[in-house]
């Protein structure tokens, strides 16, 4: 029996004992799985074997478990509604400040007020605290659940700080310094803490170059930030530099995945992560953008119409429309797909605009280049016609190098004007380049057409 067979059956077990009201052996087999997996059988259940389960764990066990959920889950309101609203108020002061605001978040204001109004002022005030913060920047992702201690005090104390803070703590690995006016001065880890006698003072021991980021910074460069400098955990300042709360590196893993997610939906032209099992709304969700390029597209066919006398003076032209613009769509997907991953990863220093646009502008004439005299001796070989061949290589060389330029110029204009660079989709550069394309390769064979009639 597979790792998968054996969960199946024990979740199988679980919901036995729930149906037959066994309190005592469902909360021994629950607590054995780990916690991942608690939140895998929750989510398996359907809503009767869930109220089951409020009735059988506290709000503190049920919020461990609410922590490790996706947050992004769209069952996440659904199963507030489920519970009583006091018991859900609990629940979500019990969770870590971050995971709570991010799950209310999602919840209309009166909702939102009343189970604020249910909490504690002390859990209510941390919770409004962080949700005044705008989306996706440093303050909406951080947590005010970390340890910080004093520089005049000793690693013994410090220790006695982090024993009795660390159970409600995100992480503990790193300790931050600060002064009696709550401003960030150092940073010390656990591993310093351990290894030092107990007498020493912290001020001895901790670093003073703490790398920290702003609370109004945008998430997906804190992302880089922790990235770039390995951290588990980053702290987040106001302006006047006091200590406000940590970005945890599993807060991150969620912002690159919505990043990516963010970036393919602009590559694909659909937003991938509405994935809906309902053919009319999934359509609903795609239909904007198919229209848009459908109108696009019209142009493309508009301008084939144009050269219509030319094609039937030439017939064999129109054999090589769908290579043409094929070829040089995959060429500027290619080159967008490229220039959205280079403008996401660059350090800034690196980002040199007129730098980038030669490097792209020399790699599509390389590439358009080989293509060009590779389609040139098929054409010429298959069709025994040289100079048609030329003009269809010549055709393709400009088309790819056109394509290519497009593919990485626009998402670096749009990211200079502020925008998502990724909003430039593949489908929209494909549309392009198959209209500059025709365009190309009907003007390259009027001039061109008394040689291979």
């Amino acid at each position: 029996m597979n790792e998968g067979q054996e969960m199946d059956e024990h979740f199988s077990l679980l919901v036995e004992t729930l149906k037959n009201k066994q309190m005592n052996e469902f909360r021994e087999s629950f607590f054995a799985l780990h916690i991942y997996e608690q939140g895998q059988l929750y989510q398996s259940l359907d809503e009767i074997e869930r109220k089951e389960i409020y009735s059988y764990l506290s709000p503190k066990e049920l919020a461990d478990m609410f922590d490790v959920i996706e947050e992004d889950n769209e069952n996440m309101k659904d199963y507030l509604a489920e519970m009583r609203p006091s018991y859900a108020a609990e629940m979500l002061a019990e969770m870590y400040t971050d995971n709570a605001v991010d799950l209310l978040n999602m919840l209309e204001k009166s909702q939102k007020a009343k189970y604020l109004s249910l909490m504690s002022k002390e859990s209510a005030a941390e919770i409004k605290e962080l949700l005044h913060y705008e989306d996706d920047t440093a303050g909406s992702i951080m947590t005010t659940e970390y340890v910080s201690i004093v520089a005049n005090q000793t690693v013994r104390s410090a220790m006695y700080v982090l024993k009795n803070q660390a159970d409600v703590a995100e992480t503990i690995y790193y300790v931050y310094v600060v002064d009696q006016e709550n401003h960030l001065v150092g940073v010390i880890s656990l591993r310093d803490l351990i290894i030092n006698e107990d007498d020493t003072m912290i001020s001895e021991v901790l670093s003073e170059r703490v790398i920290s980021v702003h609370v109004g910074d945008d998430q997906e460069d804190v992302a880089k930030m922790i990235r770039d400098y390995d951290f588990l955990a980053v702290p987040v300042t106001d302006y006047d530099d006091h200590l406000l709360g940590i970005v945890t590196v599993d807060d991150i893993i969620d912002v690159i995945d919505d990043e990516a997610a963010s970036d393919y939906s602009g590559l694909a032209g659909v937003n991938v992560e509405a994935v809906s099992e309902n053919p009319f709304k999934a359509a609903s969700k795609r239909l904007p953008w198919l229209i848009t390029l459908l109108f696009l597209g019209m142009s493309t066919a508009s301008l084939i119409s144009h050269y219509e006398a030319l094609v039937s003076e030439a017939s064999i032209l129109a054999v090589f429309i769908s290579l043409i613009t094929g070829t040089a769509g995959n060429a500027g997907t290619q080159s967008l797909a490229v220039a959205v991953r280079r403008l996401a990863f660059a350090d800034e220093k690196d980002n040199n605009f007129i730098r980038l646009i030669v490097s792209e502008v020399l790699t599509g004439l390389v590439t358009g280049a080989i293509t060009g005299i590779t389609i040139l001796i098929v054409v010429g070989i298959w069709k025994q016609n040289l100079p048609l061949g030329f003009v269809i290589g010549m055709a393709m060389f400009c088309a790819i190098t056109v394509a290519n330029l497009a593919g990485s110029l626009i998402p670096m204009l749009m990211d200079r004007l502020g925008f998502d660079p990724a909003v430039a989709s593949g489908p929209f550069i494909t549309t392009l380049s198959d209209l500059t394309s025709v365009l190309i390769y009907f003007n390259i064979a009027g001039l061109f057409m008394q040689y291979f009639i």
